[in-house]
């Protein structure tokens, strides 16, 4: 991933412009803390999802409503503003927290019923079983890290689609085309050369460097801002950076 996506860009200070939504989760603002919530919510909801599927074996509606009910109750009982950076990464205590909402649920034969709390989410679910359709299952021997890669896939795709959503708004799709097609669409071995994607896209070999270079430069500042809202301290920000994108600085 670093090779992929941070050559040619440069290193210099973490972006600081976005507030951490897992220390204003915990604000006594309603109105920011319901805002810091929905940050998280949308960085999490697929990998939770993805695990309980996967690594819990749950049926996809059963999954839906305990991914409703896991972040409708974390927000009335305010379960992320306990998080205490010191102790572990904020994604590692969030998949404690949900495998222990999980047993509980297991314990009491209970069932999550979606419309039943204060907070009605609304997920894509449809979008993660697609997902889950297209990958081979994981080895029973890395089902422990599977929560993780898919955060970390899940990351990335938010960076991707917020890179497509600025290169539109800024007439840059063409941009947008070459980072894709060379880094999006195929392995390292499969990937074209620089000459046979200026060909293709009908540009010079010098656009397919300049584009490639500002669009790796873009993605790595949108996927270090999402970043940083995510992670509750610089300690764990700079550690998720260095293994997203190799040495950070």
């Amino acid at each position: 991933m670093a090779d992929d996506f941070s050559r040619g860009a440069p290193r210099g200070r973490f972006p600081t412009t976005h507030r951490s939504a897992v220390v204003a989760v915990g604000s006594d603002d309603p109105a920011e803390r319901a805002r810091s919530f929905d940050v998280l919510v949308r960085a999490y909801w697929k990998p939770v999802y993805k695990h309980l599927r996967v690594r819990w074996r749950i049926e996809d509606e059963r999954a839906a409503d305990l991914t409703q009910g896991f972040f409708a109750r974390a927000f009335e009982q305010r379960t992320f503003s306990a998080y205490d950076p010191s102790r572990a990464l904020f994604r590692t205590y969030l998949k404690v927290c949900l495998d222990r909402h999980v047993m509980k649920e297991a314990e009491s034969s209970g069932r999550e019923k979606r419309g039943g709390h204060a907070v009605t989410l609304s997920l894509d679910f449809p979008s993660a079983e697609r997902e889950i359709g297209a990958l081979a299952m994981p080895a029973p021997d890395s089902l422990d890290t599977y929560f993780d890669r898919e955060w970390t896939r899940h990351l990335v795709g938010m960076a991707v689609d917020a890179l497509r959503e600025r290169c539109e708004r800024g007439g840059k799709q063409l941009t947008f085309r070459v980072f894709e097609r060379y880094v999006l669409d195929d392995g390292p071995e499969d990937r074209p050369t620089y000459a046979e994607l200026a060909r293709e896209l009908g540009i010079k070999v010098t656009d397919v460097t300049n584009y490639l270079a500002f669009a790796r430069r873009e993605f790595r500042g949108l996927l270090l801002e999402k970043l940083r809202e995510i992670t509750g301290s610089e300690a764990e920000f700079e550690a998720e950076s260095r293994a997203l994108l190799g040495s950070a600085r």
